[in-house]
């Protein structure tokens, strides 16, 4: 309950108020009717990369979440244009990375953190239009269709329908929280508490209960030598564990990036939903107290290597951070998006 449940759900959910924001001011384009000017305005910029001026808002919708961006594409009537905005959809940076973002970013970068954030999402579009180029010029030749769209009357939002359009996709996303990342993040917690034994943390664990026996030793020396074999454990049983197994296993293709086996595994979890990431890394750097991302913030600052070549460096610089959001911002999308 405490590590699987509340560990790993938690450390999402204290994301939601970014969500809501984020779903405020897209909210706000929507009711105005800003939109479809929006779109209208952008047609013609969109043509020079091969798309049509309605693929504007599925994409501006895939900064929010791809699911309903790529639902959006509906309102494409050439099958053409509707496949390469849902192909390019998943390189806009959805609210479900802004968590991977948000704790990297304020763990690592000191200074211009809102341009290193900034950035990715730049780094996204850029992407974007690259991949629609290439597509143009390979898999769809056949230009787009000519724009036709109605312009619905600018009008002040009222703060029913904002108040609407904002409790609707918050709860989309406590849905989320509440079925996949739980059963997910309990999936997680289990991989790595089991197997709970093993011939090293066995000796340890004997080491613990002689010490505590042991009234020779003052009680400071004695708790502090304690504490550093209960570390020592945890360690050893989260390596031995099935997660910490997996992640060994495919570590070697990701060392060239800086990744350890913990990273890993972050990344494989994150293909059921990107959020899963960062709940993830809250079990695997055992995450116990209720300030759980300062916590967790801590943990990656201070984590190093324990084995191998690098053993005493620390596993996270902030050259890897970058490259393990860009990392994030570029695989394969959730597999609801899929």
């Amino acid at each position: 309950v405490v590590d699987g449940i509340i560990g790993g759900v938690g450390s999402v959910l204290v994301f939601l108020p970014n969500i809501l924001l984020l779903y405020l001011f897209i909210s706000l384009l929507e009711d105005t009717g800003y939109m479809a000017r929006a779109a209208f305005i952008m047609d013609k910029l969109m043509h020079k990369i091969g798309l049509h001026g309605k693929s504007f808002i599925p994409l501006l919708i895939g900064f929010g979440c791809s699911v309903p961006a790529i639902m959006a594409t509906r309102i494409l009537e050439n099958k053409k244009d509707r496949v390469m905005t849902m192909l390019i959809i998943p390189l806009m940076s959805c609210s479900a990375r802004l968590p991977v973002y948000l704790l990297l970013v304020s763990a690592f970068f000191s200074k211009y953190q809102a341009l290193i954030l900034l950035g990715l999402y730049f780094v996204g579009i850029v992407l974007a239009i690259l991949v629609a180029l290439i597509m143009k010029k390979t898999l769809f030749k056949k230009d787009s269709e000519q724009f036709v769209l109605e312009l619905p009357p600018y009008r002040f939002p009222s703060l029913r329908n904002l108040g609407i359009h904002i409790w609707d996709r918050a709860s989309e996303y406590i849905r989320k929280i509440s079925s996949v990342i739980l059963v997910a993040s309990i999936i997680i917690w289990a991989l790595g508490y089991f197997p709970r034994t093993g011939e090293q943390t066995d000796i340890l664990d004997r080491q613990i209960a002689m010490l505590e026996l042991d009234e020779d030793i003052p009680e400071q020396q004695r708790e502090e030598q304690i504490a550093s074999l209960q570390l020592q454990r945890s360690m050893l049983q989260k390596e031995n564990s099935f997660i910490g197994k997996i992640g060994k296993t495919i570590e070697p293709i990701m060392r060239p990036l800086g990744f350890d086996w913990k990273m890993s595994v972050s990344l494989v979890t994150g293909v059921a939903a990107k959020e899963i990431v960062v709940s993830s890394m809250g079990i695997l750097y055992k995450v116990e107290d209720s300030e759980n991302i300062t916590s967790l913030t801590k943990a990656l600052q201070t984590e190093v290597y324990a084995s191998g070549p690098r053993v005493g460096q620390k596993v996270f610089t902030p050259l890897v951070a970058l490259a393990f959001m860009l990392f994030v911002l570029l695989y394969v999308p959730c597999t609801a998006t899929v």
